[in-house]
Formats: C-alpha cells, structure tokens, sequence
C-alpha cells in the first residue's frame, strides 16, 4: 500500500481529473522492514493437512500466495474478506503478527466477517479496506463499507488507513482514538461534512478527501500542525477556512474541482500548489512570490471582471424543432428554420434556425467500410457504418449537430471521424443516448450516438480507440497522469525543452494468459503498454521520470535480473531491451525510470531473451480471436448466411438464429486485424451468382471488423452431389503457392482459415426448362394431404418405397424429396413427370400451381440473360 513520495495511490480507472496526480505518503517514518523472498513461510505445511481457502478463493490459490510472516493481500479475489475470518479460526497466532492488511469491500457478508476480527490484529501498521472491480464501462464500483465498528480504535499502531471507493457518509468516531495515524485516504466516499475534533489527529501527515460532496471544511483541520498533503479535490467547497493558513508543515494542497473564489494568503511553506478548474479571478501576490511553488492554474477565469448574475427567464418557451423522420433511400429538404432529422438505424442530425437561408435539398447514405479509404490507426476499432451526408460542398451558418450510432465498448474512448477526401481527422466528440422515440428496434432502447458539430457535410464514422491524455509540456516542465490508469504518471522537469511540446499518452491492457503462452513462461508478467508520442517529435533536454505499475503478482522483493524495460519504434515494428540504459528501480506498487524518448513495456519473466516475444504479443494486441457461421434457412435451404465474429460473441448469435437456421457448428478460432481482409468460397458443385459487386474472382469478400456484424446472405444452387463445403481464406486471392507451405495448410490455399460443410439444397429441374426448389416442394407438400399415396405410385415409386415413409409428421415431404432425389439420374423433364402425376391423382390443382412457378422462374431466367447481354 505505500510508494515513494510521489507515488500514485492505486484505485481504479477514474476520469483524468477525479485522480490528477493523486498521492501517497512516503514510508519514510515507518520501521525499516525486511521482505526477502527468504522470509516467507510456507504456512501449508506447518499442519498435516494444507488449509483450504476454497471457497472463497479460487482453488488454485495456495495460502502462500496471500500471506507472508506480516503481510495478508485479500483484495484482488471477489470476496476474498471473506477468507479473513476462516484464517483467525485456523492460525490465529501467525495472524496476530500482521502488520500489512488489504480487504476488498463488493460483498458485506464476507466484509463484516472480516470486520470483527480487525480488533484482533493489534499490531497493524497499515490496513486497506476498499473496492478494485469496475463495471462493464470500466468504471469503479463502489465498495459496500459504510461505517467502522468502535473496536478498531483498538488498532493503536495503525500509521496508514485507505478506506477510499466506500459509501462513507460521515468518518467513523473511532477513527479519532488512533493517535498514531499518519496517512488517511477517503477518496471518492459520499463525505458532506468532517467533524470538528479532526484535530485529534495529531500525528497526521497526509490527508487524501478527493471526490466527496464536501462543501465546508472545519476549523479544527488548521490544528493538524504535522500535515504535509491535503488533497480535497473534486468536491463542492465555495471557501476555506482562514485556519487552514496556520498548517506551517503544508508543502503539497490540491483544490481542483472546486468552486473556490479565493485563496488564504498565509501558507508560506507550499511547494505544490493545484488549483486548477476553479472560478479564481486573482492569485494572491505572496503565493506569487513564493520562490520553489508549483502551481497549476488551469481553467479559471484570471484576471476577468466577476461574471454577470444570469438574467431572468424570458416568458417564452423555446421553441421545439420540427421533427423529420426519413426513410431508406430518402432525400430531404432544410429550411431555414431547422429540423431535427431522424435516419433509420438510429442516427440523429439537428438543425438550428438559421444554420440556412434557403431551402436546401439534402441526402444520406450509409456506406459499407472499405479498406480503401476507412483507414484506423493503431488499436482503433470501427464502430459504425461510415455515414455519407450530401452535398459534400454545402456550407452551414451555424454548426449543425451529426450523431452517429455506434455499438457499445468497453474502457475505450468513443470519436467521430470525419472524412474530407483525402484522409481522416478527429473531431471533439459527446456521447449521449438518442431521442426517446426513437429506437433503432422497436422497444428497444434508444441508441447510442456519438456528436459532433460541423459546418458541413462530408462521410462521418465512430471509432473507439484507448483513451488518449495529452498535455503540453513548457519549459518551466509538467506533468501527465493517465486517466485510464492513474498509477502511469510521467513528470517532465524544469528545463527538459526549449519550445513547447504536445505529448499523448495511450496506456495498453495486456492479457497475462496470452503473455505466458507466447513467452511459454508461466511465471511471466507485463505491465500495460504505454503509447507515448510528441509533437514536435525530438529528445528531450532533461530524462523524464516514468511511473507505471509493477505487473500483476509482481513485488518490490522482484529479482532485478528477471525485469526487462524494452523500448518500441512503431515505425520499423522493432522492439530494443533498454533494461542495462536506464535507472530503473521499484517502490511497493510501482517502478519507476528516466527516459529521452517513447514507447515503453515493463515485463518480468526467468527467460533471458525477451524481444522476440514482445513482437508477437504486440500484434496479438491488435487481433481478435473470431469463428465463421455458415448457417442455411429452414425454409429455403439455398438462402445461406455467412458471417464472421468475434469468439466471446458467438454463443449468443447462435442462440438467436436457432429457430430459423440450420448449419454446423461454428468454425475453430482463427486470427484476424480489425478492418482485414477475408474471402468465403463456394466449392465442390456449389454455385452463387459472380456479378455482384463483392464477389472477386467467384469468392465473396468481407472485411472484419469487430464491432459490425460482417454478414451477408446468399442464395446458392448446386449442379450435383448432396454436400459442398464452404471455404474462408485470408488476404487477396493468391496466385502461386509454395510447395513448402502448402503442406503446412489443411487445404491448397497458403491463406485457407476454415472450411464448414454446407447441405447443398434439393433443386428440381433446371432454370432454362423451370425448376422448383426445395421451398417449393414444401408448399406443395402441405396442399396434399391424403392423396400422397396416389400421388407416390404415378410418380413410379414402388408400394415398398412407399411403405418405408412411417414419419406421419413428415411423410408427404418425404415423398416428395425421395422421389426429386431419384430424378437426379433420369433423363430431363422431371417437372412435367410430377405435373402428369399430379393430372392422373385428381389434383389438377396443384399441377396448375407448378406450372405457374416453373412459368416464373423462367421468366425470371430470362430476365438475367437479358440484364448481362447473353440472350440468344
């Protein structure tokens, strides 16, 4: 639970301003404790048979794995408090000498277990107690603790408390009693108000009250005369206490994210200040004055005159925009006093008065994404079909609101993009959900849209990629903290470049199971991958301190040997061990280096070499694991569906086309790129028709992306056989194959995915005579009813045929297909002998009903060869 001074507590991802720069105190003032390897005890072996923490832990984790002789880790297993009492009932004793405790607070019967035991645990020194899941937004969920029993007073040596993503509405009374007490964390609680005998803290030397509903802080905290780091950013506060001018101690006060006007004049001793996102208008002059202060002042109106009280409300209501619901293939026309247009599929535009003089005709269009011109950078993901909005050159008075839908992610930024021709470019984005009324399903919700306000039309797509932080480095220096994970910070010192620089960070999540497969080291681990780039793009003049995480499983006990720092250039797709480079050490939580330029991964594993698979996980990092569906209609078995996604979607899918298709199971998991290229084949027999556009050398091509459905449909027929497969291939069609490669591929394509089995469906006849398919002999099934026997012996077939149809459910259709599937060898006019059959049974009817579907099915023929200029 501690870093170095400087270190960034370790919560979940939250906003960039919930935890800028948030800090934990330094160890300094603790006992020096010795955590070697050598020291831990193998706990399991001290009975005759191993203490089980199943449940609830997992089975696989061991009691050495969470407990060491002063050190118990219960936090990163979902209700891993719940173990706590379990081990006081099974070894008391080696309990009793913890001085290190973390405690997850998501289940509270685990939680309050665990919360009669603490009063047990008198020798901790430092105990943390919080939530580390988020949801399925990436968001942090809050922990279940809403107060502390009074037995914990009894903790007199506890030095450090973080109590911090809890639902505290006051702190607990018995917090007061603990005069040790040197660090206490309460970030992101529902704290309104403290108490006024918080001076009672006298030994308090970090105080961390971030993201509360604080409005006021009391008097009594200009008493805490040890305190060196208040942070109470993001809250409500209007005001401070003029007291808080008396904490001589005080070097480092964040305040941003308030709704200060003003600043006490008489902290003397600051050497960081971080008031940034404030309605302050003037800094006081001594502040100024202050030779080693940093400050940060950020977003707040200096030297502007005190805003204007708003004016009343005009009596009139605003005006509503006129609604326009548009339909597939629909232009529309805008008027000068606007609209709100509504596009099928979800996609909103909104015009104000006046954004036009005259009436303008206008149309949309959504696009397939082509590799030609959708092009994504790294890790960027396509969430949307590309949306054409034309004229491409009209020109808006006022800036007209696009939202495009797009399709949930997870802990990734939304964007819009926008095409002008040439390249693409981002614009500033707001995601909201759309109109009420307008669902893109009917009782559905509505849908989400990411907007952006242009001044005129072009192509618009959402894009999500990982959240990127950017700031600009002077040469007085600065700092950049991931908001996506706020351990990655990067200080920038005074005099590190002469002209201002542009910096954007990127930070990377990385699969462990991928790791120590590729690496074939199961003790391997690796940090998140941090993206850096800068603009202008130059070394700088000063190193540049890095902070990331250490890996998960990794501590500041690592053997230094088996840490590799490796540096990336993008650009020639290499990656370079820097390790013996840089200074390169570790806290408790993170490690920390000196750099002069970008790109970085940490990695712990016992192989000596890593760099060969470094390459292979970063281009695991932008693949996806995908099956391929090759489904065919019950109905109409030659309507085929093919379609392509990723591996965690499957199951579902599945399950949502049950009742209307049939087909094999889907494909074994292959590799692909967001926005590769793919082909599906149809082999042995199987024929589609090559004149639609996407159909490249007789193979249809799709293009993946993971986000998009990457489905078509088509209708096959079959010249023989009862079986064909249907073949998916990487990459253009290739031309020659190496003998060598060859081999190594199950079929004869060097790009060959998957093959899946395809029933070629019963076709009767041909289309220049008229034929009818399988759908057909099923409508025609269903009119027989008790005539099938007659029907079955003018058909020629025998009476012990006959006799062998015994499904009573099916038995006409039965007939029917045995029959067509015997017509497969006999000479041409199959249809005329079923319509003969049908005459001779009585039902004239029904041969009436073939006749005019062969008659269609001709005409339709016809009207092909007639399309493509090959009529006779």
């Amino acid at each position: 639970m501690f870093g170095e001074q400087g270190d960034v507590v370790d919560p979940p991802s939250v906003s960039p301003i919930s935890l800028m720069d948030t800090c934990a105190p330094s160890i300094s003032t603790l006992p020096s404790c010795s955590y070697s390897s050598s020291r831990h005890t193998d706990f399991s072996s001290s009975s005759s048979s191993p203490l089980s923490l199943s449940p609830p832990l997992p089975p696989s984790v061991e009691l050495s794995a969470v407990l060491t002789d002063t050190r118990l880790t219960l936090d990163v297993y979902r209700g891993g408090a719940a173990a706590l009492p379990l081990l006081w009932e099974s070894i008391p004793g080696q309990l009793k000498g913890l001085q290190y405790l973390r405690l997850g607070s998501e289940e509270k019967a685990g939680l309050d277990g665990a919360l009669d035991v603490l009063s047990h645990l008198t020798k901790l020194r430092s105990l943390a107690i919080r939530h580390c899941l988020h949801d399925s937004r990436g968001d942090p969920l809050p922990g279940l603790l809403t107060t502390l029993p009074a037995s914990v007073s009894l903790l007199s040596h506890l030095v450090h408390l973080d109590l911090s993503f809890n639902q505290l509405s006051c702190l607990p009374s018995c917090l007061l009693s603990l005069s040790m007490l040197s660090s206490l964390l309460l970030c992101h609680n529902h704290l309104s108000a403290l108490p006024s005998d918080i001076s009672q803290l006298s030994s308090l030397t970090y105080l961390s009250l971030l993201g509360n509903e604080l409005v006021s802080l009391p008097p009594g905290l200009g008493q805490l005369k040890a305190l060196q780091t208040l942070d109470v950013s993001n809250n409500l506060l209007q005001e401070l206490p003029d007291e808080i001018g008396s904490l001589e101690e005080l070097v480092k006060l964040e305040l941003s994210q308030n709704k200060l006007k003003q600043l006490p004049e008489s902290l003397l001793s600051l050497r960081e200040l971080v008031i940034y996102s404030n309605d302050l208008r003037l800094i006081p002059l001594c502040l100024n004055k202050l030779p080693l202060l940093k400050i940060d002042v950020r977003d707040n109106p200096l030297g502007r005159p005190p805003t204007p009280p708003p004016l009343s409300p005009t009596p009139e209501a605003e005006t509503k925009l006129p609604e326009l619901h548009i339909g597939f293939n629909q232009h529309f026309c805008i008027s000068s006093a606007g609209c709100h247009v509504f596009l099928p599929g979800g996609a909103e535009l909104v015009f104000p008065p006046g954004c036009i003089v005259t009436a303008t005709k206008l149309a949309w269009a959504e696009k397939r994404p082509q590799r030609k011109w959708v092009q994504l950078e790294e890790h960027e993901i396509l969430l949307s079909h590309p949306l054409e909005l034309r004229p491409h050159g009209v020109t808006f008075l006022k800036p007209v609101e696009v939202c495009v839908p797009y399709h949930r992610t997870k802990r990734k930024e939304v964007v819009v993009r926008t095409f002008d021709g040439q390249s693409w470019s981002t614009l500033p984005t707001e995601l909201r959900r759309g109109s009420e009324s307008h669902s893109s399903r009917p009782g559905g919700r509505p849908a989400r849209l990411a907007c952006c306000s242009v001044n005129h039309f072009s192509w618009f797509m959402a894009v999500s990629r990982p959240v990127k932080d950017s700031c600009s480095v002077t040469p007085a220096g600065g700092l950049l903290v991931s908001s996506a994970d706020p351990g990655v910070k990067l200080h920038f010192p005074p005099d590190s470049t002469v002209e201002t620089r542009t910096i954007t960070l990127q930070v990377l999540q990385v699969s462990m199971s991928d790791v120590q497969a590729l690496c074939g080291d199961p003790q391997a681990r690796v940090s998140p991958l941090l993206c850096l780039s800068q603009t202008p793009s130059m070394h700088f003049l000063q190193p540049i301190k890095v902070q990331i995480p250490l890996p998960s499983g990794v501590t500041h006990t690592v053997d230094m040997s088996c840490l590799h720092l490796l540096h990336g250039d993008p650009t020639a797709q290499t990656w370079t061990d820097i390790t013996a480079q840089v200074s390169l050490y570790v806290t408790h939580l993170y490690a920390i280096f000196y750099i002069t330029h970008f790109s970085y991964w940490l990695w712990y594993t016992t192989q000596r070499c890593v760099s060969g698979a470094v390459r292979k996980i970063y281009q695991r990092l932008k693949q996806f694991k995908v099956q391929f569906l090759v489904l065919q209609r019950k109905t109409d078995p030659s309507q085929v569906l093919l379609q392509c996604l990723p591996s965690n979607k499957v199951e579902s899918r599945m399950q949502s086309l049950t009742e209307q298709y049939d087909g094999p199971q889907p494909s074994d998991l292959c590799d692909l790129l967001e926005g590769e290229q793919f082909f599906a084949g149809f082999e042995r027999g199987l024929e589609i028709s090559t004149d639609r556009p996407d159909c490249v050398g007789g193979r249809l091509c799709f293009e993946f992306y993971s986000s998009l459905k990457n489905l078509k449909e088509v209708y096959i027929c079959s010249a023989q056989g009862q079986k064909g497969p249907v073949s998916f291939y990487r990459g253009e069609i290739p031309s020659n194959l190496p003998e060598e490669v060859a081999r190594k591929r199950k079929g004869l394509d060097s790009q060959w995915l998957t093959t899946l089995p395809l029933r070629l469906p019963l076709n009767l006849g041909d289309p220049e005579s008229g034929y009818l398919t399988e759908a057909n002999l099923l409508s025609i099934s269903l009119q027989i009813a008790q005539d099938w026997r007659v029907i079955g012996l003018n058909l020629g077939l025998s009476y012990q045929e006959l006799e062998r149809i015994d499904n009573l459910g099916a038995l006409v259709l039965d007939m029917l297909f045995h029959w067509a599937r015997a017509q497969k060898n006999e000479a041409p006019g199959a249809v005329s002998r079923l319509v003969a059959a049908m005459i001779e049974s009585g039902r004239r009817d029904l041969a009436e009903e073939i006749e005019d579907i062969v008659n269609i099915g001709k005409r339709k023929y016809t009207e092909s060869l007639r399309r493509v200029g090959l009529e006779a």
